[in-house]
């Protein structure tokens, strides 16, 4: 069993997931300063409203004339806010206020700790705060980091080592890459990770707060880092959970795209073709984890200068597969369906390339 933190941690690129349990250190937290907590608390305050505002108007064209799902109404009656959606719902679906959203959250985890629920039963209700209750779908972009910075400021004045603290600092770290603040991401990443060390967390969370870090490195440019930062990670996953547990399935599907990203295509290919069928094995051809992991195989085929004919085809057909996959589960406007449709134009277009040279190739034997 896992800790509760490594399940709900992680970040974008994908969450490090695992079975939870409490491993909370011993020791009591002292609660920061009165005018420190002050000042966090303001700063939350004031970063909610800017990234709630920010969200409203980002979404203003596909949310005119709709109202919130869960008040019922367009414009929210006590904070006037305007509407958004950010999720993987479609039609006149999954409209709300942020406000609205932060509240149903804050309610679900707050019933948790009064009946003092944890493991999937408080993983369910603290997954409110980024994930919408209708699609089933994270949250990206602009909400998510509106919700982000709602989740934050809910437990800013806790003593550090709270859970919910704990896991708000990553809901904070997520949505400010979704929207891509990687600057303050990273300064986010940073603190969470001296403070697990300071505070001597365990293993399992400290690996989780690499994760995390791993990633915001990369998003400001510092690949090396994040790629050693992702094979410790991976490496340490293995070691203490074994292959088939799935924080380390979970760690390979961070790790692998790395590789692909630096060029590193065999020592991926080679990982992958490991890893896929564990992720098979323990998720389901079906489950996203599996969904990416294919994504990501695919890539390394047909970004390799080494590709043969047949494997240009088979990551063509893969990413064909991937494709309907995010179109059915999360619609065609959404950032990851865009994201895997690309891909499948490059594939497209370097077998078509292929093929054209193998054909040229083929005519000037012929000739001779």
């Amino acid at each position: 069993m896992e800790c509760l933190y490594a399940m709900l941690s992680g970040s974008l690129l994908m969450q490090d997931d695992a079975t939870p349990t409490d491993t909370a250190p011993e020791e009591e937290d002292e609660a920061v300063s009165a005018d420190g907590d002050n000042a966090e608390q303001d700063r939350a305050d004031t970063k909610y409203r800017e990234a709630s505002a920010a969200a409203v108007a980002k979404c203003a064209d596909d949310t005119k004339g709709q109202t919130c799902f869960i008040c019922m109404e367009g414009i929210h009656p006590e904070t006037n806010e305007g509407l958004v959606r950010g999720c993987a719902c479609r039609g006149a679906a999954g409209f709300a206020h942020v406000s609205c959203l932060a509240r149903q959250a804050k309610v679900l985890v707050a019933e948790a700790e009064e009946r003092d629920l944890d493991g999937d039963a408080f993983g369910a209700r603290w997954r409110r705060w980024d994930t919408c209750s209708l699609c089933k779908q994270d949250y990206h972009g602009v909400v998510a980091c509106a919700l982000g910075w709602a989740c934050w400021k809910t437990y800013v004045g806790r003593p550090e080592m709270d859970m919910p603290r704990r896991l708000a600092i990553n809901v904070l770290g997520n949505g400010l890459t979704e929207a891509d603040h990687d600057e303050e991401a990273l300064s986010v990443r940073e603190a969470e990770l001296s403070m697990m060390r300071r505070r001597g967390a365990s293993e399992c969370d400290i690996l989780g707060a690499q994760n995390n870090l791993a990633i915001t490195y990369a998003a400001v440019g510092r690949e090396e880092q994040a790629l050693c930062l992702l094979r410790e990670v991976y490496s340490g996953r293995l070691k203490l959970n074994g292959e088939e547990h799935i924080s380390t399935i979970r760690a390979a599907n961070n790790y692998a795209p790395f590789l692909i990203r630096l060029q590193r295509i065999e020592e991926a290919k080679s990982l992958l073709l490991r890893m896929v069928p564990v992720a098979r094995r323990v998720f389901g051809e079906g489950h996203d984890v599996t969904f990416r992991m294919r994504w990501a195989y695919a890539g390394a085929l047909y970004m390799d200068e080494a590709a043969t004919l047949d494997d240009l085809r088979e990551a063509v057909t893969t990413l064909e597969e991937t494709a309907r996959t995010a179109r059915r589960v999360l619609g065609s406007a959404h950032p990851t369906t865009a994201s895997v449709e690309g891909h499948l134009r490059q594939a497209r277009a370097a077998l078509s390339e292929y093929s054209t040279r193998a054909r040229r190739v083929g005519e000037a034997l012929h000739s001779t």
